[in-house]
């Protein structure tokens, strides 16, 4: 199939909302001027495997201005934008793959309609490309230069295939660029998760009891974000270090195994299986709002909750009610799917500008370099970093200073002393 897609006739719509998430990514469109002059991926193959979102788009047109070629499919069955994903096909001539609430069957056949492509260089959120290639694909491996993770939890997968030897190309985790998860992680996660809760339940945080389950910089963002809205938060960890840094900044720590008997909101945000599961729900309060903005739909074990129910109805958009044999009730948003894109629209535009400024960076990189490189996890180049973050600045009219020659002499020498 050359594109599939729900319907092409929400272009218009899609084409309107893409144009306004660019105003809010300079950095990409400085890239994207770049690209269009030099071609520097010209006749190169690109596979994403992305959130189909107006942030996206742009991306997906960055790449396309820099000569490659670029298909598109979803990381996740409920982030697609139907609007979006018609106005890149119609409008902007780029072959996309997905369709919100698709079944499995239907998003791994999408995958694979991208990986049929031959990709020269792939491009993942969560890994599922690179996953798929390697397990049921390797005749396609021959033609990839090499890849970039978006997220945290494609990060980890890719790093386990690595230490075991199974990982074929190499691959840049853009997740692990400063520039990426010290704000994307953060203030976008933490903004766009209590955005979708907000949206699928309209209820008041302020005065409630919230449960983070997880601090790393998503679950900071959130954590945060909910504090900030009136919150009392709760946060529940596996890590000392990190525990210890969220009491430091005043939320209150404690297992999740107790923080069940007081939470009105509960979000995971860990990248692990089972956060939440059927021990949690039989001490939960009656009225307990679950939701899920890790990448996968793992972390809140829902066929637990499903068995212990006794009867179950979708009450709102995005908000499933489950009542257990006691009377209780218990709301799970989205699916337990990423609340913040399947109940809103994802992060801001400006703060996926620098993501995404380092997605097109990071493969201008492995094509240039991929000859030099081995099968592991590398790390966003310290110059492509320092290079968004100047780019970042300058749109924003932020200047700052530099060091004087008697400063840099200062600080490469060791003869100084009090």
């Amino acid at each position: 199939m050359d594109y599939h897609v729900k319907d092409l006739s929400l272009a218009p719509q899609g084409k309107l909302r893409i144009e306004w998430a660019e105003k809010d990514m300079p950095v990409l469109r400085q890239i994207r001027e770049r690209f269009e002059k030099e071609k520097p991926l010209k006749g190169l193959t690109i596979a994403a495997c992305l959130h189909v979102t107006t942030e996206t788009a742009n991306l997906m047109i960055t790449l396309k201005a820099s000569g490659a070629n670029v298909y598109l499919t979803a990381s996740n069955p409920l982030s697609t934008q139907d609007d979006v994903a018609a106005s890149l096909v119609k409008d902007f001539d780029i072959p996309v793959f997905a369709i919100h609430g698709e079944d499995t069957d239907t998003y791994y056949m999408h995958i694979k309609e991208v990986l049929k492509r031959k990709p020269n260089i792939t491009m993942d959120d969560g890994a599922d490309l690179i996953s798929t290639l390697h397990k049921q694909m390797q005749e396609y491996i021959q033609y990839v230069y090499g890849g970039t993770e978006e997220t945290t939890t494609g990060v980890i997968r890719l790093k386990a295939m690595a230490q075991k030897g199974e990982l074929k190309f190499p691959v840049i985790a853009v997740n692990d660029a400063y520039t990426k998860h010290l704000f994307d992680n953060r203030y976008g996660t933490g903004q766009s998760t209590i955005d979708g809760i907000l949206r699928a339940t309209n209820r008041l945080i302020a005065g409630s009891t919230f449960v983070v389950a997880g601090y790393g910089w998503c679950g900071k963002g959130v954590a945060m974000r909910a504090k900030g809205m009136g919150a009392d938060v709760i946060v529940t960890e596996i890590d000392p270090l990190k525990a210890l840094e969220a009491r430091m900044d005043g939320f209150r720590v404690m297992p999740m195994i107790k923080a069940v008997k007081e939470g009105d909101f509960f979000v995971t945000v860990t990248g692990n299986i089972n956060v939440i599961d059927k021990e949690h729900f039989e001490m939960m309060k009656d009225g307990a709002i679950v939701a899920n903005a890790g990448h996968f739909d793992v972390e809140i074990n829902i066929k637990a909750l499903e068995q212990m129910a006794v009867s179950s109805r979708k009450i709102r958009e995005h908000v499933k009610e489950y009542q257990l044999k006691d009377g209780r009730k218990i709301y799970l948003l989205a699916e337990g799917r990423l609340v913040n894109l399947a109940a809103a629209e994802g992060h801001p535009a400006a703060v996926m500008d620098m993501s995404f400024a380092n997605q097109a960076l990071s493969a201008e990189y492995i094509y240039k370099n991929h000859e030099k490189l081995e099968n592991k996890v590398y790390k966003v180049p310290d110059e492509l970093d320092l290079q968004v973050a100047k780019l970042k600045l300058a749109s924003m009219k932020i200047e700052i200073d530099t060091l004087t020659k008697e400063q840099i002499e200062y600080l490469s020498s060791w003869e100084f002393g009090t």
